[in-house]
């Protein structure tokens, strides 16, 4: 596994995006997609340090804006999804999502999972 993100729930993308750029260099941003599968509307920048974040609006992250949380997850790019999700729930982590296709990364599943120190999203390395 390998930490390929951070995810930060927001409100308003743009809005986040330019509270972001005041404190951040940016050296890369996407689009801002909508995610139907997510139910989620998303983007992703890359600091200068190579630090990605991701903002995540929408649905899924709701509770915790209400809640006044912007941390959401960390995301790892794992090789084999499956294997990644039996090996994190033989550690006691609940599976929340199961591999789904990602807009935001071309195709790519993703799926989320609840371990101790909070939300974690996998990432496959490859499109499956």
């Amino acid at each position: 596994m390998q930490l390929h993100h951070i995810g930060v729930a927001c409100r308003d993308i743009e809005e986040e995006i330019g509270n972001i750029c005041r404190v951040h260099e940016v050296l890369e941003r996407t689009p801002i997609v909508y995610d139907p599968c997510q139910e989620a509307t998303v983007a992703m920048l890359t600091l200068a340090d190579g630090t990605r974040i991701e903002l995540v609006a929408g649905a899924p992250v709701q509770t915790l804006l209400r809640k006044g949380i912007g941390y959401y997850h960390l995301c790892f790019e794992v090789g084999d999804i499956e294997s990644e999700i039996a090996r994190l729930v033989l550690q006691n982590a609940l599976l929340l999502s199961p591999p789904k296709p990602s807009v935001l990364f071309g195709g790519r599943k993703v799926a989320f999972l609840q371990a101790s120190y909070g939300l974690v999203e996998l990432l496959s390395a490859n499109k499956d």
